[in-house]
């Protein structure tokens, strides 16, 4: 049953948990109804939707607290969010932070209001003493509402909502804590002459080896590596949100973009035994989630994969190296060999993926290759 708050009495606005699964059925579709008629929206692959939100497969929920919601105007569904208390992320920082994550609505501040204001409450009975949002589980899940380049298409793995959700969120008392850009790199006929003889001096001077892969069998050794050195980098770094994954939750992750990954765009350099960096890129395949409207079966694979073979775009995912042999031209090696790549598979364009607005380095880089800002993503926090 749905139980209004104070606050929502007046509005006619009223909340449920989510406690069946009928109810994570609409949690999970609504917005696909919110978003029918927004055409850079993407939907998110169902299947893995029904996983991400089940404490049975989502190791996530056992170390975290949750608060899963419906918002209602009468019988009509108009919103959701889930609140996250992620324990072990606290403990390791020493912090008493909530987020916030998934909030969809339709254009209706009210309801927004109402689904921030419960999930605040929760958790200030918590004992939580700031909310940050939107953010995940972790910084493998979408995060930051789009602030700038609306006129684009989303990509995986971030959140596309309308240009109305910020400012509706911004009303409710919150303000910027971080900001991730997104450049868009237009890829060069030939490896620029400054890159090629950095790339030249490396391997002349070192003994890096650069890893490449041409299939997916020959990736699956390294993928638990890769995922290894992600936790030493991402912990040493400090990046924002990251809390390290357990072996479970590593194994998790690579079947969760094994199958979407595509060994060409995948770059790693070692020492020796050592892995000491890599870089993680699929080919853009939105256009294809869109045609199967987020669903695998019985023939939205199909669609997928014909649309990751026709695209001219090329999105980064994931990247690091260790932290000792930073500044030494690792980036480049790999960046050499991913253009080299991306050039061989006739694509046009690469998407960074989130580049955080602090990270002046990694962003000077991407400006030196003549990347244009095009997106840019905002994660926004207030005090309980």
């Amino acid at each position: 049953m749905a139980f209004p708050l104070k606050l929502e009495a007046k509005m006619n606005v009223s909340l449920r948990e989510v406690k069946t699964r009928r109810d994570l059925g609409t949690f999970i579709f609504l917005p696909g109804k919110i978003h029918a008629n927004h055409a850079n929206w993407v939907p998110p692959i169902y299947m893995d939707e029904w996983k991400y939100f089940d404490p049975k497969k989502n190791k996530a929920f056992s170390y975290s607290d949750t608060t899963m919601l419906l918002a209602f105007r009468g019988d009509e569904t108009v919103g959701r969010v889930i609140g996250i208390i992620n324990r072990r992320y606290n403990e390791l920082r020493n912090e008493k932070t909530a987020r916030f994550a998934n909030l969809e609505a339709r254009e209706d501040e009210e309801v927004v209001r109402a689904l921030l204001s419960h999930v605040e409450d929760w958790a200030r009975k918590k004992g939580m003493t700031r909310i940050v949002g939107p953010y995940g589980f972790s910084d493998q899940d979408p995060e930051g509402f789009l602030i700038e380049g609306f006129e684009n298409r989303a990509t995986i793995a971030t959140y596309y909502n309308f240009e109305w959700m910020p400012l509706f969120v911004e009303k409710q008392g919150y303000e910027k804590d971080v900001d991730y850009f997104v450049y868009k790199i237009e890829v060069p006929k030939e490896v620029p002459e400054f890159y090629r003889k950095i790339y030249e001096r490396v391997m002349r001077r070192s003994n890096f080896e650069v890893i490449e892969f041409r299939k997916k069998k020959e990736l699956k050794v390294w993928i638990k590596p890769v995922l290894h050195l992600m936790n030493e980098c991402y912990s040493a770094s400090n990046i924002y949100g990251y809390a390290p994954l357990d072996e479970e939750e590593m194994g998790d992750l690579a079947k969760r973009y094994l199958p979407v990954i595509d060994p060409r765009f995948v770059k790693a350099v070692r020492r020796g035994d050592e892995l000491v960096s890599f870089i993680v890129g699929i080919p853009d395949m939105t256009e294809g989630i869109q045609k199967a409207r987020g669903r695998l079966l019985p023939f939205g694979f199909l669609k997928i994969l014909r649309a990751a073979k026709k695209t001219k775009q090329l999105d980064l995912l994931l990247g690091a190296i260790k932290e000792k042999y930073r500044g030494l031209g690792l980036d480049v090696l790999m960046g050499v060999k991913m253009i080299l790549s991306a050039h061989e598979a006739g694509m046009d364009m690469i998407d960074t993926h989130h580049e955080m607005e602090s990270n002046v380095k990694v962003r000077a880089e991407m400006e030196k290759m003549g990347g244009n800002l095009y997106k840019r993503f905002r994660v926004y926090k207030k005090k309980l």
